[in-house]
């Protein structure tokens, strides 16, 4: 190993939350059914079928040799120790033995060149930095959850040649956007290893990559990006397509791009970090925000009609992202809580429910899902809304499958006082060490769907040690009772945290109650939310096959039933009108029919609200013009309804007896 250079300005601060190895916390109940679907679905079993991973240049085929391989691993690892599933476990084994065994002398990883015509610049031949970042994570993942001896050794060989590249080589394209993610994992490396080394290369890093800093600052794209736009960017970056207002437009960089603040933070300790990171989010909320959490990106940023849509690697980068800065800076409601309504909304609806299928493109207010020419999208093709294995284009078919496995990794955290954090409380069971003593922790419950929460610890010896618990921010109500204690209060917001010596078997028992809200979005229309989970006006889906072969084909989606619908309320800034339903949590509860929760709700049709562009046209301004009859509506959690309108218009309950616009 090289060594040590002359001494960095910088430094690593531990994280406040750390990620339970892999394999000590395993999802159950509702959870676990998702990851077994992916599993038995198009994520599991890419590598059979697909070329771009079954013949990956990375393992020694002729297919793609870029990013799509290590995006798939990325994700397969968590998947195959969370489900401890020894079958994936050797599929995952078998790319990460050949991608060591092949490391060059120069230690550079993976297929020489790529493929340089299509994917970078000619000028840097095989250094693209880019797709080694993702491997790095996949390749610290396993080592996470195996202690694979050659891994650290591997990953410290290639980060020393990376840094001999950038010296000659900087940054460009994709890894320039993307700097954080190398970082991220060289702050890991330093961490477990201690080379000096390593500090100086995540500055060069950081010095080469693009500025989110000044991004968050005050964002520079308020408005919808257009053709136009892209074609202007490329004029005043001398005929550069991949120039700098290119990628920082293209949603899916935007969406790495918020892990920067916490990533750096780490390194400098800077709290400015903190208040650009709240900055960042809350532009990408005010110029592109939709309801789910989500800004639109299709391709690129493209404002806050929720017809635009939004890729689905946004969806999954940008989970990530907010996992990091929870790891980072520890337990904060308003990042918890976006976190939760993008896996529990937006991630759940990207896919058929079998896993089979998924969207390139998703849409608050998706009315239809086909293909079509005359299409609303910034810069994608004509088929991004429809379900298949590689709509528009195959990088989400191969990134997807990130999203439930780094999110169930992440439910609890090891916390820097030796005790456990609840980040989210979907099912799950706990097999770790605290205090130096096993314990046993079983999460119960139906979470985000009912309002129970029950965790039971068992500690054979006696430990001391503290359980932080989250309060959502929405919670009305919260208490928790500790065995046969009294209750407590729990203040909506917090972290309330429990801090004894546990000895046997214990139980904690949480609840709280929820209000059923509407929101008021930028088109004056509504969102109606309950917790985490956003609810959409279903609409009848008719599931029509067009292209490939089962059972990863290609569907259209058309809907069924009508769809342009106001609700009914009683006078502007007033709730619904509606009644909440509670259904048996089915199977597969981001469907129509295993949905436990559903809301019967008053409407009018508004039939001068069309499809343009291939889509529903953007709301109209409320208090809209609607017709006289009321009709019962049902609305479901987003993640269930595959058609559905989200940003609904209103009309007044009496505005048509008293003959005034309604």
């Amino acid at each position: 190993m090289k060594d040590p250079r002359s001494e960095s300005a910088f430094t690593v601060a531990s994280p406040t939350l750390r990620p339970l190895p892999l394999g000590q916390l395993r999802p159950t109940g509702w959870l676990r059914g998702q990851l077994h679907r992916q599993r038995e679905g198009m994520g599991g079993k890419l590598d059979e079928f697909w070329p771009d991973v079954r013949d990956s240049a990375w393992i020694g085929g002729i297919a793609e040799g870029w990013e799509r391989g290590p995006y798939w691993l990325d994700g397969m690892v968590p998947l195959a120790f969370l489900l401890d599933d020894l079958t994936l476990q050797a599929k995952v084994r078998r790319w990460v033995d050949y991608i060591l065994e092949h490391q060059g002398v120069d230690g550079w990883m993976g297929p020489e060149d790529g493929d340089p015509s299509k994917w970078h610049h000619a000028d840097y031949g095989q250094y693209d930095v880019w797709p080694r970042m993702v491997i790095l994570k996949a390749l610290l993942q396993y080592r996470n959850a195996t202690s694979d001896p050659r891994i650290v050794p591997a990953a410290l060989r290639l980060l020393e040649r990376i840094d001999h590249v950038l010296a000659q080589y900087p940054l460009h394209e994709w890894g320039r956007v993307r700097w954080a993610d190398l970082v991220l994992s060289i702050n890991e490396l330093f961490t477990l290893t201690g080379e000096q080394w390593l500090l100086a290369l995540a500055a060069r890093v950081r010095d080469q990559g693009y500025d989110w800093t000044r991004f968050a600052g005050e964002l520079p794209y308020k408005e919808r990006v257009p053709d136009s736009m892209l074609r202007e960017f490329e004029s005043n970056a001398d005929g550069i397509r991949m120039n700098d207002d290119f990628l920082a437009t293209h949603g899916a960089n935007v969406a790495m791009g918020v892990k920067a603040l916490p990533v750096w933070w780490t390194n400098t300790g800077d709290d400015e970090l903190k208040a650009s990171f709240r900055r960042m989010l809350a532009q990408l909320d005010e110029y592109h925000g939709q309801a789910t959490g989500l800004f639109t990106s299709d391709e690129h940023l493209a404002g806050l009609n929720p017809s635009q849509g939004t890729e689905t690697c946004t969806v999954v980068e940008y989970m990530f992202s907010l996992e990091t800065a929870l790891q980072v800076w520890g337990v904060d409601e308003a990042v918890a809580d976006r976190l939760e309504r993008i896996a529990f909304n937006a991630l759940p609806a990207s896919a058929r429910s079998d896993e089979w299928a998924h969207q390139y493109d998703q849409q608050a207010n998706q009315v239809i899902a086909h293909v079509t020419e005359d299409r609303i999208y910034t810069d994608n093709g004509p088929d991004s809304n429809t379900f298949g294995l590689e709509p528009n284009f195959g990088c989400c078919t191969a990134n997807r499958h990130q999203g439930w496995p780094k999110f169930a990794a992440r439910l609890w955290m090891q916390t820097a006082d030796n005790g456990l954090a609840a980040v989210s409380y979907a099912p799950c069971i706990i097999d770790t060490e605290l205090d130096g003593k096993p314990v046993h922790l079983e999460v119960g419950g139906q979470y985000p769907f009912g309002d129970d929460v029950l965790i039971s610890i068992s500690v054979p010896d006696a430990g001391t040690f503290p359980l932080h618990l989250r309060v959502p921010s929405w919670v009305i109500g919260a208490r928790l009772r500790v065995d046969d204690e009294p209750e407590q209060p729990l203040r909506a917001g917090t972290t309330h945290i429990v801090t004894r010596q546990w000895h046997g078997d214990h139980q904690l028992s949480l609840h709280w109650d929820a209000d059923v809200t509407t929101q008021t979005r930028p088109s004056s229309g509504l969102t109606v939310t309950r917790g985490p989970i956003v609810f959409a006006a279903a609409i009848d889906e008719d599931w029509n096959q067009i292209d490939g072969e089962l059972p990863h084909a290609t569907w259209e989606v058309l809907p069924a039933s009508g769809w342009n619908y106001a609700l009914v309320i009683d006078e502007p800034g007033s709730g619904i009108r509606g009644q909440l339903e509670r259904r048996t949590l089915g199977d597969e509860p981001f469907t129509p029919d295993g949905s436990p929760l559903a809301i019967q709700a008053q409407a009018r049709r508004v039939p001068e609200w069309k499809i343009e562009q291939g889509a529903a046209a953007a709301p109209p301004a409320s208090p809209v013009a609607a017709a006289p009859d009321t009709e019962m509506i049902t609305l479901l959690p987003y993640g269930a309804a595959r058609l559905r309108v989200t940003e609904l218009p209103w009309v007044l309950r009496d505005a048509g007896r008293m003959g005034t616009r309604s």
